[in-house]
This record gives C-alpha cells, sequence and structure tokens, in this order.
C-alpha cells in the first residue's frame, strides 16, 4: 500500500515538474500509454485468444478510453492553477461521487454513519476548493475550475471501472489490457492531428517522461491490487489508508516541495477529507 501511495504521488508530482521543465504534457501522456501497456501485458499476461469479442462491453470501453487520456490533462492543468494538494484531495474526493453511484446505481444500501461521511466529504470539497493563499482574481475560475472537474471525472471513472468490474465475460486484467490500447490510439491519434494542423514536433524528452508515467501509473494500479490481495479480509484498511495517505503525502510535499501556501480553511479542509474517508470506510 506504501509503494502505491507513493506510485499515486508520483504521478502528480512528475506532471507538476514536467511543465517546470518545459515538457510538452499531452506527448509525455501519449507515451505512458505504450508502458502502461507493456507492464500490463507481460505481468498479468492476460489471454486474448479465449475472449468472445462480440461479448465486450465496448460501449463502457470506450468512454473510458476518452476519459482516461483527458483526465490526465485535467489533472496536469488542476496542478498547474490550484496545486498539488487542492488537486490530490479533488482527486480522493471523487469516491465520495462513487459511493453516491454505488447506492444510486448498484443499489448498495449505506448507514446513517457512511451517508454522514459523504456529507463530511461534500463540506471539504467546500473548505479546500477556491481558498488557497495567494491566488489572484485572474486565477479565480480556472483554480476553481480544474479541481472539481478532476473531483468529477475521476468519479465518473470510478464507476465506469466499477461497471467493467463486474462483467463476467472477460477478465478485469484483460478489460485494463484493451481499455488502455484504447486510450493511446486515440491520444495517439490526436498527436498526429496536433503534428499536422499546429506543427507540433515529436519531442523525445517528452516520449521518456512519459515511458516513467506510465511505469508510475502502472505501478500504482499493480501494488493497490497487491495491497486487497495481501488484506483480503480488511479491504476498508487499504481503502482508507491509501485515501488518507495520499491526501497526506501530497499536502506535505506541496507545502515543503511547490511552496504551496494554505490558508487556515485549507487546513480544516484536509482534516475533514481525513475524516470523511475514515467514516466512509470504517463505519
Amino acid at each position: 500500500m506504501l509503494i502505491s501511495i507513493c506510485c499515486s504521488v508520483a504521478v502528480a508530482v512528475l506532471l507538476k515538474y514536467a511543465r517546470q521543465c518545459g515538457v510538452d504534457t499531452w506527448q509525455m501522456i501519449v507515451w505512458n500509454y505504450p508502458a502502461a501497456l507493456a507492464f500490463t501485458y507481460f505481468i498479468f499476461q492476460p489471454d486474448l485468444n479465449t475472449i468472445a469479442w462480440s461479448m465486450l462491453p465496448w460501449r463502457t470501453y470506450l468512454p473510458i478510453a476518452v476519459l482516461l487520456p483527458g483526465l490526465f490533462m485535467l489533472l496536469s492543468y488542476s496542478l498547474r492553477y490550484a496545486g498539488l494538494v487542492q488537486t490530490e484531495v479533488a482527486q480522493r474526493l471523487s469516491l465520495v461521487l462513487s459511493l453516491l453511484a454505488a447506492a444510486f446505481v448498484f443499489g448498495e444500501v449505506f448507514s446513517a454513519w457512511r451517508i454522514a461521511g459523504i456529507l463530511v466529504g461534500f463540506l471539504a470539497i467546500a473548505f479546500l476548493v477556491g481558498w488557497r493563499k495567494g491566488v489572484r482574481p485572474s486565477q479565480g475560475l480556472r483554480y476553481l475550475l480544474f479541481p472539481l472537474l478532476v473531483f468529477v471525472g475521476y468519479g465518473a471513472i470510478d464507476v465506469l471501472f466499477k461497471t467493467v468490474a463486474l462483467e463476467i465475460h472477460v477478465p478485469y486484467t484483460t478489460s485494463l489490457l484493451l481499455i488502455f490500447t484504447g486510450a493511446f490510439i486515440l491520444a495517439f491519434m490526436y498527436f498526429i492531428v496536433q503534428c499536422i494542423f499546429n506543427k507540433l514536433h515529436f519531442s523525445a524528452k517528452s516520449m521518456y517522461w512519459g515511458l516513467v508515467l506510465g511505469a508510475l501509473n502502472f505501478g500504482n494500479i499493480l501494488f493497490y491490487m497487491r495491497a486487497h490481495q495481501a488484506l483480503v479480509n480488511n479491504p476498508s484498511v487499504v481503502f482508507a489508508g491509501m485515501n488518507i495517505g495520499v491526501i497526506g503525502v501530497g499536502a506535505l510535499l506541496g507545502v515543503l516541495l511547490f511552496k504551496e501556501k494554505l490558508s487556515r480553511v485549507n487546513v480544516v479542509g484536509i482534516a475533514l477529507a481525513i475524516i470523511a474517508v475514515l467514516m466512509i470506510a470504517y463505519l
């Protein structure tokens, strides 16, 4: 779980540093998928010969393949305009939307405490988004918009992946391989369009950074799954530990590494986010 937390935060840190180093973020996102694909194929070794292609949930695969690279760009913009702390918390609190979908779409019944945890999560968002010190009025809209888009986008991705996980006709790892393939094809096609019409040039530097991004992205998924396997009877421990760990480490790095300024309202929001995760996971 610790390795998964480190990989998750490292993805955000790498995206933030990439822009500062003049790396083309979109090319970086494009080249992350070949690395993720290679790791998925060689480590999970999904068997593509036994699946019935006509039975695959293409209507679910396609929106995920579109959302994945799009969300990486939103993440990049949110890191640029809102900072590491707010972006990581917004991403992790997207579980609130996932839980609402679990109740209203998948029919799960929640306790009163878990419902209260969801409400505390929304309160944490209100405290975190739009209240940071040092934000100029001209930045206000972007500072507010991008974390909210990250929040909604990752919630949508969680719901779609939950739908994929419920498919009984195809193993989850096979679905992951096909989704990564679709995301790479769409992202690469957009890259070609940019090269033709906007004179974008291939950057070897962006490709190298992208391959590292793909390794970290896959590492996050792999070790998160391994943590659930190691604590098979205690999923709430993994769930809470992962989310609280990312919020905590992200906040620490945001302040120490990138010198982000947090108001007292933001600090209260981080505390509320941790309380919300605990209430949702354990009660």
